[in-house]
């Protein structure tokens, strides 16, 4: 569900009926049904093999995430090249992190290149600098995260700093790349006036400036997934809001007293 690069498993406890198929399927025993959660999976046993999901009647249990090659993308994308030539659109890769998977990346840019489809990455751009360059050179529009500006308020949310990020959003910039910017805003994290301010300078600053910048109101649909997943949503209880009308008012004027066009929503 993009917080891990490998496979992972979702349980919806509501869907189950308890007939524990999943439970007599599973070839290391690492599933028990208990009167309270439901089934239960001990992790330290789980090899993520699926049988568990494969037996599962209701689809109360799934596994999110499969492997998958080349060639059988290309197969699906090409399944809908008369939709994409009409519509105009084409292909967005996105995760998790796509660059995480930078060959694999490359490769499906490559080929889509080849056949004239339009080719958008959404990303962190958290990686390499050369990984990002080569990434460029096969990509028609970049979809990029701003976050924060103060490297050390990035890291305590996402666990990285932030320099890296602003480093290649001004190298893509300076490569000529058509990229959106994307803001989470958050109050209580980043949607101060002075956070805007930095980033709507930082953006204006670019020699090529983003096409859009998109202002994304916070919102917490992913509490559903974590229930299913079997984690926590905001485990340290910070304070997350979203931003008043008002505010995003402001925050909107910010952007376009330096030039940017600017909207609320993706």
């Amino acid at each position: 569900e993009g917080l891990k690069p490998t496979q992972d498993k979702l349980y919806t406890k509501r869907k189950c009926i308890g007939c524990q198929f999943c439970v007599q399927a599973c070839p290391q025993g690492a599933l028990k049904l208990t009167a309270e959660e439901g089934i239960v999976t001990d992790y330290s046993k789980c090899i993520m093999c699926g049988k568990c999901a494969d037996a599962c009647p209701s689809t109360a249990m799934e596994v999110a995430g499969q492997n998958y090659t080349v060639d059988y993308l290309m197969n699906e994308i090409e399944k809908e090249a008369t939709t994409i030539a009409t519509s105009g659109g084409g292909v967005t890769v996105c995760g998790g992190e796509p660059l995480m998977h930078a060959d694999f990346l490359l490769e499906i840019l490559k080929r889509c290149k080849d056949e004239g489809i339009h080719r958008c990455v959404d990303t962190t751009l958290f990686a390499a600098e050369d990984t990002v360059k080569r990434v460029a050179e096969y990509t028609s529009l970049f979809l990029v995260d701003l976050k924060h500006m103060d490297s050390d308020i990035h890291k305590f949310y996402t666990g990285v700093p932030n320099e890296k990020i602003l480093s290649n959003i001004r190298m893509i910039s300076e490569l000529g790349a058509d990229f959106w910017i994307r803001i989470p805003l958050i109050v209580g994290v980043n949607a101060d006036i002075e956070n805007l301010e930095r980033s709507a300078e930082f953006l204006a600053s670019l020699p090529k400036q983003p096409q859009i910048v998109n202002l994304l109101v916070y919102h917490d649909i992913g509490k559903g997934k974590h229930d299913r997943l079997g984690t926590s949503y905001n485990p340290e209880k910070y304070s997350f809001e979203a931003p008043s009308e008002e505010l995003q008012q402001q925050a909107m004027e910010i952007f376009r007293a330096r030039g940017l066009k600017v909207k609320i929503g993706g």
